[in-house]
């Protein structure tokens, strides 16, 4: 056994109704007077609340999905013009998204506050989008300071948007099982971020008013988007960033539709990683496992649902096949890729892609 492996630092605070109090703490430690709080219009009222015990000097509601790039800079324009001296982000991906732009190009430190399962507030990874193209980089500066975790502010995400965002964080740590800088304490964490949600998410659509199954999402988000950041972008987050950035799909729903098509493309090539996350999953086999739980929660199936039009999957192959990493478990080619969006765009039977596509295996597995 011979890795490498880095871990971020970070202060986490999960504590089911302490936002407010959390919030506080990590901006005084901060040494934080001029704070920038950045929150879409949905959540301004929640922001403010969880902010009132902070010296506050802009609230920022300009937030875009994938965060574009006019969106960022007319955020550091708001950082710079009331010369803030702390972020504080309030909401999803693409809230932390644009405080990560700001934090990209001023340095200037982020206590996150989610409230979905995105686990962007976790990783040193941040993206922007330009002219139908995703960026994405990893830089430490956009690392969150401190994360605050209160499964009550996540009480009022809707049913649909739990799955899909669930599944986004499930889409972590698959993807961390085989990425490019993989090591076993990613996997170990991977596959403890798929128990997790796994139990999770059922018993968030059975019962959304739940606080520990949703302190559970959390938790598994925490970990799958720890993982993640290790490990970095395996061939499923290349091929939602292209999608995303091209076609302005929408985030949580085409991670969670994609997966499954990754997986099967993948698991036969690589036999380790698709042993660890059949365990996590408590079943037989990998796939098994996860289509008895997207099953399970009424999952996003087809990406035809969520604006890729049919010759769209044509025109991604290229830009699919220049950002898919070197060491995928298999080879990507451009007919691999192209089959795999077709019956991800159909949302056809991923085992009988899985089938299929285990002929053409090509290399082993090298972890």
């Amino acid at each position: 056994m011979r890795f490498e492996h880095e871990t971020l630092p970070q202060r986490v605070h999960f504590a089911s109704g302490d936002a407010r109090a959390a919030v506080r703490t990590e901006v005084e430690r901060l040494g934080g007077a001029r704070v920038m709080v950045i929150a879409t219009a949905r959540e301004a009222e929640r922001a403010k609340s969880v902010t009132a015990d902070v010296p506050v000097v802009v609230h920022h509601d300009d937030v875009a999905m994938h965060v574009p790039f006019a969106t960022a800079e007319r955020a550091r324009a708001a950082a710079a013009r009331h010369d803030a001296d702390v972020l504080v982000c309030v909401g999803g991906g693409s809230t932390t998204g644009l405080a990560k732009a700001v934090a990209l190009t001023t340095g200037l430190p982020i206590v996150a506050v989610p409230t979905t399962y995105a686990g962007s507030e976790a990783t040193s990874v941040w993206g922007l989008t330009e002219v139908g193209r995703k960026t994405t980089g990893v830089d430490a500066r956009v690392l969150p300071r401190a994360i605050v975790y209160d499964a009550m502010l996540t009480l009022t995400l809707p049913v649909p948007m739990s799955v899909a965002s669930g599944l986004n964080a499930l889409a972590h740590c698959v993807d961390s099982m085989w990425a490019p800088r993989t090591d076993p304490v990613d996997q170990a964490m991977a596959g403890e971020g798929i128990r997790a949600l796994a139990a999770g998410l059922p018993a968030v659509v059975a019962d959304p008013s739940g606080i520990e199954c949703r302190e559970q999402m959390l938790y598994g988000a925490y970990l799958s988007a720890v993982a993640f950041s290790s490990a970095g972008s395996g061939l499923h987050h290349k091929i939602c960033h292209v999608l995303g950035g091209r076609y302005g799909l929408p985030h949580a729903q085409t991670h969670a539709v994609v997966l499954p098509y990754v997986l099967a493309f993948n698991a036969p090539a690589a036999p380790h990683a698709e042993r660890r996350i059949a365990e996590a999953f408590g079943t037989g086999s990998a796939l098994d496992g996860l289509q008895r739980l997207r099953r399970a929660v009424d999952a996003p199936t087809a990406l035809r649902d969520y604006g890729l039009a049919e010759p769209d999957i044509d025109d991604a192959v290229p830009a699919i096949l220049k950002a898919a990493p070197a060491n995928n478990p298999r080879p990507v080619t451009a007919d691999g890729v192209r089959g795999l969006l077709r019956a991800a765009w159909e949302g056809a039977d991923p085992a009988m892609g899985a089938w299929a596509w285990s002929r053409h295996t090509g290399a082993p597995e090298r972890r």
